[in-house]
């Protein structure tokens, strides 16, 4: 009641159609419920001994259960965060700590601990290795992406590592293109370097990977991809705005350094008193995802290319260029990224006009940055007068065809609005 569809905002005479799932995803009902009874009946402190407490405690641990399934882990790899912020924040500090740690022995300090992660990270990843370079802490190396691909390859990864390096942090799938990333194939590669670094007596280089996008949309087993951290984010798969950290073997197999110090909740990893309600919905949005993650990403898949095709029809080939199409990459399954060619078209201005579509222009994060081409598709190779035209559109779970129908009739009103705009 009172929402568009996927739960946005409307007014009386008009529904609102919601593409901007990268962004964030509407509460699953079952989510909201999990939210309302952990409030009411779970209320305790989970540290307490009473009922109340043990209560709040066997929720919290169900939900880690949840969470491990999903990902394919261990309930004790899993260590509850506010958000994919903390938990990369924390997976570079560790990373440089542990480096640190590791070369308090040798003569000259051992040199500054170094990072490789992509030109299209989060800024989440972006920004804390920036303000570690700033401080002289540390010193990092933002490898591109191909203009051919779109991905981040292997060799130019590897190229990058020193006998420094302790970090590598490439996301699983990148948020404005949907590109989805070789990180399976980089660890099993890293794996084999670490071994021959030990024998050289260099430090052990960690791999982390951030699946914010990844999860619910596509297969995320941490097994597979053989990473030491992921990072979780549940607000992008239809649960609260908490997330977590999967490390592998936390504190014994892999370093875990605290960036908190307090009660020792989460073994001490993340202590503060445990946001019970939250953990709740994040456990029962992982259920959902674990048993239906399949149904989910066939349905987005389908809804995404009609809505391309759809686009393509409508505006003709010569004028749309899909900005997350590249040859032989995979992509998430309910990412469209494209640009309406012609001048006055930057993708803020056509979504001004629209009545229908609730979307962005990319990451949800940079939308105050005015008409400024997102550094993303620049990165990828795109030409700025393209990019600066960009829209990024997210499907999610209810999108329908007939949704993308009203869309694109939005998109094509709002186009010949500009267009006449642009006539002499």
């Amino acid at each position: 009641p009172g929402g568009g569809r996927g739960g946005a905002p409307r007014g009386p005479q008009e529904e609102r159609i919601y593409l901007d799932h990268n962004a964030t995803t509407p509460l699953a009902p079952e989510v909201a419920q999990a939210l309302g009874d952990a409030m009411r009946q779970a209320w305790g402190n989970p540290s307490s001994c009473h009922p109340a407490g043990r209560k709040a405690k066997e929720l919290i641990s169900g939900a880690r259960e949840s969470l491990a399934r999903m990902v394919g882990a261990r309930p004790e790899d899993i260590v509850f965060m506010s958000g994919g912020t903390e938990a990369n924040n924390m997976v570079i500090h560790t990373a440089r700590r542990h480096f640190c740690d590791s070369q308090a022995g040798l003569g000259d300090g051992g040199g500054m601990p170094h990072f490789v992660t992509s030109s299209v990270e989060h800024d989440s990843v972006r920004l804390p290795l920036e303000q570690l370079v700033t401080e002289s802490l540390a010193e990092a190396t933002f490898v591109p992406v191909s203009s051919q691909s779109g991905r981040v390859e292997v060799d130019d990864v590897l190229a990058a590592i020193r006998t420094t390096t302790c970090l590598v942090s490439i996301m699983l799938a990148n948020n404005e293109t949907g590109v989805i990333m070789p990180v399976a194939e980089l660890s099993q590669r890293i794996r084999a370097l670490n071994q021959r670094r030990a024998a050289e007596g260099l430090p052990r280089i960690l791999v982390h990977t951030d699946a914010a996008q990844m999860i619910g949309k596509g297969r995320v087993d941490v097994q597979e991809l053989g990473v030491d951290y992921l990072t979780i984010v549940g607000h992008k798969f239809y649960g609260p705005r908490i997330g977590a950290l999967y490390v592998r073997g936390p504190g014994t197999a892999t370093p875990l350094h605290p960036m908190l110090f307090g009660g020792g909740q989460e073994r001490s990893f993340r202590p503060g008193t445990e946001n019970t309600p939250m953990i709740a919905g994040l456990g029962q949005a992982a259920e959902l995802v674990s048993k239906s993650w399949e149904a989910y990403e066939a349905h987005m898949r389908d809804v995404r290319d009609y809505l391309e095709a759809r686009l393509e029809a409508s505006f003709g080939k010569q004028r749309i260029h899909f900005n997350s199409h590249f040859t032989g990459s995979k992509r998430l399954c309910n990412t469209s990224n494209f640009s309406i060619l012609g001048p006055g078209l930057q993708g803020r201005r056509v979504l001004s006009r629209c009545k229908t579509l609730l979307a962005s222009v990319g990451a949800a994060c940079h939308s105050e940055k005015g008409d400024r081409p997102s550094s993303v598709l620049l990165s990828c190779g795109i030409p700025y007068d393209v990019a600066q035209n960009a829209l990024r559109l997210s499907v999610g779970r209810d999108t329908t065809r007939a949704d993308v129908d009203l869309v694109v009739q939005d998109l094509v009103l709002a186009v010949a609005q500009l267009d006449q705009d642009q006539a002499p």
